[in-house]
């Protein structure tokens, strides 16, 4: 009985590794959108705490320096500044990760058609098999048939 050879198993092969460096690629850049996230975050808290601790200090009759809101005014358009830049960040990190989420579709897609095809010749090949096997019963069978006349 011959042993079951894909012809195609290298391809199999190497699209599995291929599918594998995609899953890696993906799973990095949806950690560095996490990551970008996180950091917007900060910058968001970092914001309200300064203006928060800017209006306890011009609350009701509170005096303050024109140095301090120029001081102030300074770091809230910095700060607001860092805020827009990194939303452009989290933006194309967002890109990034559809993009390789598609690549990643793609390679499982065209791995799961190459799996299918092995499925089938896999089939077929037994339906060989066992039709040769078939095949030498029943010549064994008539054998014995004739043997016994």
């Amino acid at each position: 009985m011959k042993k079951f050879k894909f012809q195609l198993e290298t391809l199999l092969k190497v699209t599995k590794r291929k599918k594998d460096d995609a899953e890696m690629k993906f799973a990095e850049a949806s950690r560095y959108l996490e990551e970008c996230r996180a950091q917007l975050q900060i910058f968001m808290r970092e914001l309200q705490e300064v203006q928060e601790e800017f209006a306890t200090l011009t609350g009701e009759g509170k005096t303050i320096t024109i140095g301090k809101i120029m001081v102030y005014n300074q770091f809230f358009n910095w700060k607001r500044e860092q805020i827009e830049q990194q939303q452009q960040v989290i933006l194309k990190a967002t890109q990034d990760k559809q993009q390789k989420l598609k690549i990643l579709m793609k390679i499982m897609t065209y791995l799961k058609s190459i799996e299918q095809l092995k499925e089938k010749r896999f089939n077929e090949y037994k339906a060989e098999m066992l039709a040769e096997e078939q095949k030498t019963l029943d010549e064994i069978g008539l054998q014995l048939a004739i043997r016994r006349e």
